[in-house]
């Protein structure tokens, strides 16, 4: 005698859940992710670097841009999905709150062994489908980085340095070169 199919699926939370949760988890589409523990030195050395010489390329282009870089801010997708991206560029920070609501332009997550598939996957379909404009994995075993630009709602490989942030707002900034000066 077979099973009923409903004991086979795994229970979807929404962001009511997520909210009594302790510890540091994600949420997409309704199924939940444990975080990985705190981010070991090269994640962090990836991190703190990436802000600081983004926010020097804001900087240097004065008023035309107006973005700013943040380490590790909830984006709160829908009521099914809430992610925690490494770094993030938003570009209308008028609507920002603790969290994020809108797409950002640009997302880095940093990637090592344990968040890889995670990256690579789920959250590359996700930005994708919700139209983050850029996706920036940095691999930590690596030393590798990869940008992704969305061009007709699909993520192409990128290999140049410019950033077309908004319509007023672009950098170049070459991020491939960030693990060099570790």
């Amino acid at each position: 005698m077979a099973l009923p199919e409903q004991i086979f699926k795994p229970e979807k939370y929404t962001y009511q859940d997520y909210l009594l949760w302790k510890g540091d988890w994600e949420l997409v589409n309704g199924y939940p992710y444990a975080m990985a523990p705190s981010p070991v030195k090269d994640h962090q050395w990836f991190g703190k670097t990436f802000i600081r010489k983004i926010e020097n390329k804001f900087e240097e282009n004065g008023l035309k841009c107006n973005c700013q870089a943040f380490y590790e801010l909830d984006w709160i997708i829908d009521e099914d999905s809430v992610v925690r991206p490494d770094c993030v560029v938003l570009c209308d920070t008028s609507v920002l709150e603790n969290y994020i609501t809108n797409a950002p332009a640009l997302i880095l997550e940093i990637s090592s062994r344990s968040t890889k598939l995670r990256d690579r996957n789920t959250k590359y379909t996700l930005y994708e489908m919700k139209g983050v404009k850029y996706y920036v994995i940095a691999d930590t075993e690596n030393k590798k980085v990869e940008v992704f630009e969305l061009l007709a709602e699909k993520y192409v490989e990128k290999t140049d340095i410019h950033f077309q942030l908004t319509k007023d707002c672009s950098i170049d900034f070459d991020i491939y070169s960030l693990w060099q000066s570790m």
